[in-house]
């Protein structure tokens, strides 16, 4: 089928966006009685692009088109009417097997330098922008704390995705990126599981109640090695739990009125709970601050290290299975079988080595302001929002969930 002889015709529509546009653009094709193939709109600041892929107007192609440039003089928009080819309308169709992924771009300010390196990687790797969306809400240009999101759906050949994803991943960045393949899982998650010291909360509560026994230095330094994966948790957790032997059981309230959630935390949760997500703790802290936190935001599940009080006093020991990152991940797997939830379906987030093993068998699993080896070993990672930026992750724009003032 050559040009001239196509019965098919690309209708773009471009200008100032006004009341009623698509309905007078639609009802001139409705009167030809043409068959919409395709159809997108897209409005930018208070400017729009409308574009239709319409079959069946070889006969009244030249009557169309008389009408749409009435129209367009009427509505003080550009229409152009192009014709397809069958061959390249063909092509078209074919692509619809390419697989699909979303690259996600936030941070507190996003500038054109970002977007022509995102851009940059996915074209050189032959992929296609198929679209471009800003989930993060209208800000003023001087907002006190700006947060922008950009989300990018790509299409592209499956076998080349890996070295895509890995030089997106591994390049430089002032802002927060992430990679997730926008297939049926995505749209359904079901169970997200949390770290809780330095993830839901703004601290290692063990390093806290060291600072009130008198041995804050010496479990920090233990803390951070293990934290760094330069130690086994489970070996440098019973080195620093015995350091708190003698600390007054009355301490530990003292850290619960002391240490601040992470920002972002309650409106993560809360939007989590309101959408019917199953939520969880599955922390190497300990119950006693899981405990709170649970009764604080509604979390569904815990599990944490139990420490044991005698007389009034911490003993330097735990009742109970050290929860270590291997626990962490049997934790995820059983809460997931339990409530009938493919493990695509999870989410983890976490920030330490310990919670590598969760994050790599979760569907998403994020690190969250996280040490350097997790960075590198997490496939997605957040530092710059707070947690609430897994909402975009989600999909979930700001316009649908609104930000506290």
């Amino acid at each position: 089928m050559s040009v001239l002889d196509s019965r098919i015709l690309l209708i773009q529509v471009i200008g100032h966006d006004r009341l009623g546009l698509t309905h007078a653009v639609t009802q001139i094709l409705a009167r030809h009685h043409v068959r919409i193939l395709d159809i997108g709109q897209a409005l930018i600041h208070d400017s729009v692009a409308l574009g239709l892929l319409v079959e069946g107007c070889n006969v009244t192609c030249d009557q169309l088109r008389i009408e749409l440039a009435r129209a367009a003089s009427e509505l003080n928009v550009k229409i152009t009417a192009t014709a397809v080819t069958g061959e390249h309308y063909a092509n078209w169709v074919a692509s619809q097997v390419k697989q699909r992924y979303l690259v996600t771009l936030l941070g507190h300010i996003i500038d054109a330098a970002q977007v022509a390196q995102v851009s940059e990687i996915i074209t050189r790797h032959g992929w296609n922008i198929d679209r471009i969306e800003r989930l993060s809400s209208r800000m003023p240009l001087n907002a006190p704390a700006p947060r922008t999101c950009l989300e990018f759906s790509i299409s592209g050949l499956d076998k080349e995705q890996e070295a895509l994803r890995t030089e997106l991943m591994q390049s430089q960045w002032t802002t927060d990126i992430a990679f997730q393949h926008d297939n049926v899982f995505r749209r359904t998650r079901r169970l997200v599981a949390f770290d809780m010291d330095s993830t839901l909360i703004q601290a290692e509560v063990i390093d806290e109640l060291a600072k009130l026994a008198g041995v804050g230095d010496q479990v920090a330094a233990i803390t951070e090695s293990a934290m760094r994966g330069e130690l086994d948790f489970q070996q440098s957790f019973r080195k620093r739990v015995a350091l708190l032997a003698g600390l007054p059981a009355s301490a530990l309230n003292q850290v619960i009125s002391s240490v601040p959630l992470t920002d972002g935390a309650e409106r993560l949760i809360s939007t989590l709970r309101t959408l019917g997500y199953k939520t969880a703790i599955l922390s190497g802290g300990f119950t006693f601050f899981g405990r709170h936190l649970q009764a604080k935001l509604g979390i569904d599940f815990l599990h944490a290290n139990e420490l044991e009080i005698e007389d009034g006093k911490v003993t330097g020991r735990v009742v109970s299975e050290i929860v270590d990152g291997q626990a962490k991940a049997r934790h995820l797997r059983a809460i997931a079988e339990r409530e009938g939830i493919s493990l695509e379906q999870t989410i983890a987030v976490g920030d330490g080595a310990n919670d590598l093993p969760m994050l790599n068998i979760a569907g998403l699993g994020v690190a969250f302001r996280a040490k350097p080896i997790v960075r590198q070993s997490a496939r997605h990672s957040i530092s710059a929002l707070g947690l609430d930026g897994i909402l975009y992750l989600l999909g979930l724009p700001d316009r649908d969930v609104p930000i506290a003032d």
